[in-house]
């Protein structure tokens, strides 16, 4: 018996994905014409006949996206997923927004729900760890997915992947703290190993390189609790060390509040500069340098992305990196 066509043949025959299809079944304004027309004519050559009564039932999730983040308590993940969500919405599509905890276990599980739960298409910034579990299932549906800030997957013409230019970011940053006079920059947080951590290191290397200067990188959670805890590494071990560049904001933070219990002045004494540029950097005493992100304009550009992909099919490019500048504040610049 010949197997009746599918939405996904009507998408393939078409060169357009499954909630494009979705959209043009619905009478959707917000696909174009000429897609409107290829989507029609791909259900005329396949003989797609439309179920109006079981797609009903599925109504309830078209233009649902599904975001997973690797952790909603960090204020740089959080402000992403809440940028996001909100241009989401301004286009009419619903989101549901999901923590990974950093564990690619259970962010398999999370994917694996709403897959279930018929999303249109996903956002994921990933969790470390081995996560092809992740990834093959997404492959598996066809939905459009973005891998953003982190990447996890190097399939980036299946899995699109978008994030800044770190290495810029912390070049500017090293250059910076030489202007202002520091001898020797130490690089403080991120685990080894990872991407992320050498992308962010890279810069500061080059620049350094450049100068002909030591290296001095002391690795851990990207916390408060190990920014403070290197406070006192740097001190004790690395006495002539007089400025660091933070791998993200929250463990510049618990650097300077480390150096502030043991009366070591930051800004003139000793010379910090974060990564991320979250609001609290601005607001923190003395108020904190950092490499900044567009978190927000990164959010808003990602959902258009993801929008004409899901549409019209214009699929993002593989790797995109937006620009990043450097805010200097009093624990770079000094007190005065």
């Amino acid at each position: 018996m010949k197997r009746r066509p599918t939405i996904m043949d009507v998408a393939a025959r078409a060169g357009v994905s499954k909630s494009t299809v979705s959209l043009v079944l619905q009478g959707s304004p917000q696909v174009r014409s000429e897609t409107r027309d290829a989507v029609r004519a791909a259900m005329t050559d396949i003989g797609y006949v439309y179920n109006r009564a079981a797609a009903n039932l599925r109504s309830a999730s078209v233009g649902l996206v599904g975001v997973v983040i690797n952790d909603l308590r960090n204020p740089f993940f959080t402000e992403f997923a809440t940028s996001l969500q909100m241009a989401l919405a301004a286009q009419g599509y619903a989101t549901v927004i999901a923590n990974s905890d950093e564990d690619p276990e259970l962010q398999a599980r999370l994917v694996g729900s709403m897959i279930e739960h018929g999303v249109s298409a996903m956002v994921i910034s990933p969790a470390y760890g081995a996560a092809p579990d992740t990834f093959d299932q997404l492959a598996r549906t066809g939905l459009p997915v973005y891998q953003v800030l982190r990447k996890m997957d190097d399939r980036t013409t299946l899995f699109p992947f978008a994030s800044f230019d770190y290495a810029t970011g912390s070049a500017k940053a090293a250059q910076h703290l030489l202007d202002q006079g520091a001898r020797t920059i130490a690089f403080v947080g991120g685990l080894p190993g990872r991407a992320i951590t050498r992308e962010r290191k890279s810069g500061w290397r080059e620049v350094l390189k450049a100068q002909g200067m030591q290296e001095i990188a002391i690795h851990g959670k990207s916390s408060r609790a190990f920014g403070m805890q290197a406070a006192q590494t740097l001190m004790t071990d690395h006495p002539d060390v007089d400025a660091a560049i933070c791998f993200n904001d929250l463990v510049a933070l618990g650097l300077m509040a480390g150096f502030a219990r043991a009366g070591r002045p930051i800004g003139d004494g000793f010379r910090v500069v974060g990564f991320d540029d979250i609001e609290e950097a601005a607001q923190s005493w003395p108020q904190l340098s950092s490499v900044s992100c567009d978190i927000a304009g990164f959010a808003r550009d990602t959902a258009a992305r993801l929008l004409a992909w899901m549409v019209d099919g214009e699929q993002p490019a593989p790797d995109i990196r937006s620009p990043v500048r450097l805010v200097a504040r009093a624990s770079s610049l000094g007190q005065s």
